[in-house]
């Protein structure tokens, strides 16, 4: 029985380049770097190496580095033995172990720990690891991806990330281009995305208006694909036909239409602009201050005292 893989859209000559370059690491055993702006699809493309490669068959796993404390990052990738802290009433085996010759993804490697980190060179230096509390040596089979959207350089510099392990994470390193870097992908990416989003929603004869697609081929996209995704989303669920206008859309959007929301009758000034963009990224990450605030490339308490200079609730 033959498996659909997942697709990858790759209608511009950026997101072309990308895909031969993805091709050609897939079959390689090693540890590869994908780096890229907050929601370009980074684990969408760690998913089609791993389904285009010969671990297909076996797990795919994924452990957010971000979203969980040091000591359950460190006990989902080791695992732990009972005992090892308070709450280990019993032996977990780890993404590491569970990994099997399959691919693990490490999402936001930039987060993890000091301490995370200096374990986890160790396993791409020596292929082997011990569960927390645990005193058996392991051998690691799996092949390992790691994810960012931060300049680990930068971090590096800054004492916020090994120098060691970005040596051993950079060998193989992925590059995914910003959603307004590959405008071509804009409308064949919406079309996927709708078609997706249609049959979660049971309405399956919605599509897009000539206007409307006009208007996505033009806005910004500062949330890229994951934005793109939650604006297609908000217009299912706000229009009442098949067809989906400009105005069944979030403002943000529409702002990229000729006359939209936000829009002066010439020229705008550098204050309605960045509201807009600020409003965008925001809405795009669903408000996490922290992820928008790397995106715009500003500080937390910057963004926070914009959004409230705004009015952005």
């Amino acid at each position: 029985m033959t498996t659909e893989r997942l697709p990858w859209i790759s209608a511009d000559p950026a997101s072309s380049r990308l895909l031969e370059l993805a091709q050609k690491v897939a079959s390689a055993p090693t540890t590869l770097l994908i780096v890229g702006e907050s929601g370009t699809g980074k684990d969408h493309l760690a998913r089609f190496i791993h389904e285009i490669g010969p671990r297909r068959d076996a797990p795919f796993l994924k452990i957010d580095c971000a979203s969980l404390p040091p000591q359950l990052v460190e006990s989902e990738l080791f695992g732990h033995e009972r005992g090892a802290f308070t709450g280990a009433v019993e032996r977990k085996l780890g993404r590491l172990e569970l990994g099997g010759n399959g691919t693990i993804v490490l999402d936001e490697v930039a987060a993890l720990s000091s301490n995370a980190q200096s374990k986890l060179l160790r396993v791409l230096q020596e292929r082997a690891f011990e569960r927390l509390g645990g005193n058996e040596t392991l051998r690691i089979e799996a092949r390992l991806i790691a994810l960012t959207n931060v300049d680990l350089q930068a971090a590096v510099v800054d004492g916020r990330f090994r120098e060691d392990l970005f040596f051993r994470l950079n060998v193989l390193t992925l590059s995914v281009p910003s959603l307004r870097e590959r405008r071509a992908d804009i409308l064949p990416l919406a079309d996927h995305l709708l078609a997706s989003l249609c049959s979660v929603h049971g309405r399956a004869n919605i599509r897009l208006s000539e206007a409307s697609r006009t208007m996505l081929a033009a806005y910004t996209w500062p949330g890229n694909v994951r934005e793109l995704r939650n604006a297609l989303e908000h217009a299912i669920v706000f229009s009442r036909s098949e067809m989906l206008s400009p105005d069944d859309f979030p403002d943000t959007v529409r702002a990229a239409m000729p006359g939209g929301p936000g829009a002066a009758a010439g020229l705008r000034t550098l204050l309605e602009i960045e509201k807009d963009v600020v409003a965008a990224t925001l809405d795009a990450t669903k408000y996490r201050i922290g992820e928008a605030a790397k995106i715009l490339g500003i500080s937390r308490k910057t963004l926070l005292e914009k959004r409230k200079r705004y009015g952005l609730k």
